[in-house]
């Protein structure tokens, strides 16, 4: 089953998985809690887009662990593969201008 998922920012460090879990609780069943690590922010999905904007509602501006969080519906990612048509290194130009360069990545003396 799938819920919606709300991101949670400005989170504390020292917040846990589990106390997300807790706090979000409070509004309907927790479906996942994921927190970036190093990164002061998490996501946590609720079964039902109601428990969700309650719990947006009820945790917004709030304190957590000592400081304001912000929660709010998760924007969807893009599925693109991202860097578009210009390959895996940059924008390769079909293998040989590495060799016109001296094969040594650009740095090649002449």
């Amino acid at each position: 089953m799938a819920g919606t998922k709300l991101y949670v920012g400005n989170l504390n460090y020292q917040t846990t998985e589990e106390g997300l879990k807790e706090a979000f609780g409070q509004f309907g069943e927790v479906v996942s809690v994921t927190i970036v690590g190093g990164r002061g922010f998490g996501f946590v999905e609720l079964t039902t887009p109601e428990a969700a904007q309650n719990a947006v509602d009820g945790l917004n501006g709030t304190e957590l662990d000592g400081r304001m969080i912000r929660v709010s519906e998760a924007l969807s990612k893009p599925r693109s593969g991202g860097g578009g048509d210009r390959g895996g290194r940059g924008g390769e130009r079909g293998g040989r201008s590495d060799f016109r360069r001296g094969g040594r990545g650009g740095f090649g003396r002449r």
